[in-house]
């Protein structure tokens, strides 16, 4: 049910409360279950993603799994988009920023440095 908010039977139902890819509420569906869905506006929708994003983190600090990893960028990807940013303008940062800063390609660690 998008955009319904009636709970009936709130004992037989998981609570979510988080943003999920399009077909979740399809592929609960087709699994014979139910859910109830609430779209978001971008603004709303942003908050929730930044959530997903830490969430996301925790799933692959876990697994280490590249699942979760493809799961970040998906949610990267969307919060650029949500901000006005292409994902081809988020790369040129990276790239311009791997310039000026460099990447992570010599595995270094500081350690410490002078004040």
């Amino acid at each position: 049910m998008i955009g319904s908010e009636n709970h009936f039977g709130d004992e037989n139902l998981i609570k979510y409360n988080k943003a999920v890819r399009d077909k979740i509420p399809e592929i609960i569906k087709y699994s014979g279950k139910n859910c109830n869905i609430k779209k978001l506006d971008d603004s709303e929708f942003l908050v929730e993603l930044e959530k997903k994003l830490i969430e996301e983190l925790s799933e692959y600090q876990k697994s280490k799994d590249i699942g979760e990893l493809a799961d970040i960028l998906e949610v990267i990807y969307r919060i650029s988009e949500l901000k006005g940013i292409s994902a081809v303008e988020l790369d040129d940062v990276r790239k311009t920023k791997s310039e000026k800063r460099g990447k992570f390609d010599d595995n270094l660690f500081l350690v410490d440095a002078d004040k």
